[in-house]
């Protein structure tokens, strides 16, 4: 059974979602040359995501392309999350929307999806 979270940013009607996928999704990772599956991932407006990109120190843009190269950031693009992404992710949401999702803080892998 899909089951879903939203969380909504009201004032500016962008949204975030997490997704707990029925069958796993599937994303590229041209570094490991492989698929890496996910049972869970995150749907997040591309504008955010360049914002979340800008809010990144080097090093953890550096690991963030190790596991993306050459990805185009753009809406329908699938990328691999790990946990620097998603502590960059939360905290970018806690601090210009004032929400938390700390059910992406669990350690679990997560694909993200621009949308």
């Amino acid at each position: 059974m899909l089951q879903f979270f939203e969380r909504s940013c009201r004032h500016l009607n962008n949204k975030v979602e997490i997704v707990l996928e029925p069958t796993p999704i599937n994303v590229s990772h041209d570094t490991y040359r492989r698929e890496c599956r996910y049972n869970r991932g995150i749907h997040i407006e591309e504008r955010d995501f360049h914002a979340i990109l800008d809010s990144m120190c080097h090093d953890s843009r550096l690991y963030f392309d190790f596991h993306n190269p050459r990805k185009e950031i753009k809406q329908g693009t699938y990328l691999n999350g790990h946990s620097g992404l998603a502590r960059n992710i939360y905290n970018y949401y806690k601090k210009t929307r004032n929400i938390e999702l700390t059910e992406l803080l669990n350690g679990k892998d997560f694909y993200v999806k621009i949308i």
